[in-house]
């Protein structure tokens, strides 16, 4: 057993490298697949509730298309996987590494040898793997929110990701690129927890009870229609459960935009009624339920369960297969 466990240090760094690109690849993948659906969220969650353009899920995307052609849909989506790739392979890596860790205290605590992780130690090191991801990609999510809501008639045009950063940088300064940053900590532990503890749980309990046949009888192992399955259902649960936490992050990415979109002023050319300013998380929940009800912490949220559904899908199932061909052994369940 220990000699099985001993890798040389090449080896090692290679298999590091390996499951960072699987992650990363799942990232850009499955966001990359969404973006549409992505960037009609965001622009649901932070227009001016004075001046109403994007009216849900089908009316968005039409009025997206209509006033912005087709590269109108996929806006933002560039920064996004600029974003996204970095920090799903540190995700994805980072789980492996807590579950790794959590699963040796916790042998060595019980004194079994054979005992492997609960639901909540899984969610434990889920929730480990998305502070630390989110924490080190936050300033390009910030930024990436930004070029997503600004449209062709906004006051200023940010060029891309490094001119964006580097603007809001010289601007707004340092503290602006980790604005929103608790909230996302705190909705982090849910989201990314969840999604890891309800996958991994599931699987477990299917390859278990194997029920209506769906092994694969030639590998033993789960099809790839029923991973999906098992990341569709996490992927609900821990989007359903966060979602507040992340309308209130996107709002207050806003704050502080000098020359904001149309979308956030409520205006196209001439102002409309200012966009409210936030001080803090707190701040930022109680007035968004005072002056646009409670179902304003939930807004955007159909086509972001439209789209989180077969994005978590994917990802974990492009996460497996990649490192299945890249011939990594460690499967995020080990």
């Amino acid at each position: 057993m220990a000699s099985k466990d001993v890798q040389s240090p090449s080896n090692a760094v290679i298999g590091i490298c390996k499951s960072l690109i699987a992650g990363g690849v799942a990232g850009g993948v499955s966001r990359t697949a969404v973006a549409p659906l992505e960037r009609l969220k965001i622009l649901l969650q932070v227009q001016n509730p004075h001046s109403i353009k994007y009216n849900g899920t089908v009316q968005g995307l039409k009025y997206i298309w209509r006033t912005e052609g087709f590269r109108g849909l996929f806006k933002g989506n560039g920064a996004n996987c600029a974003r996204i790739v970095p920090n799903s392979a540190v995700k994805f890596f980072s789980y492996e590494q807590a579950s790794k860790g959590i699963l040796y205290l916790y042998r060595q605590q019980t004194g079994n040898d054979d005992a492997q992780l609960t639901p909540l130690l899984r969610l434990g090191a889920g929730a480990c793997a998305g502070i630390i991801a989110m924490s080190a990609t936050y300033p390009m999510d910030m930024v990436r929110g930004r070029l997503t809501v600004q449209t062709d008639k906004s006051p200023y045009q940010y060029r891309g990701m490094v001119h964006a950063l580097s603007t809001v940088l010289r601007q707004e300064g340092p503290r602006a690129l980790y604005r929103g940053w608790l909230p996302s900590v705190i909705g982090v532990v849910p989201y990314v927890g969840l999604n890891f503890a309800v996958y991994e749980s599931l699987k477990d309990y299917l390859v278990k009870s194997k029920p209506f046949g769906i092994i694969d009888n030639d590998t033993s192992e789960l099809t790839v229609t029923t991973r999906l399955a098992c990341g569709a259902i996490a992927g609900t649960m821990g989007q359903t459960v966060a979602y507040p936490l992340d309308v209130v992050r996107r709002r207050m990415q806003m704050v502080g935009w000098k020359d904001a979109s149309s979308v956030i002023t409520g205006g196209d050319g001439s102002r409309g009624k200012a966009p409210i300013e936030y001080s803090g998380m707190i701040d930022a929940f109680r007035k968004t339920v005072r002056h646009e009800g409670f179902g304003a912490l939930y807004k955007g949220l159909v086509p972001n369960s439209v789209k989180v559904v077969p994005s978590i899908a994917i990802a974990f199932v492009t996460y497996e297969k990649v490192k299945d061909i890249l011939g990594v052994e460690l499967k995020i369940s080990d």
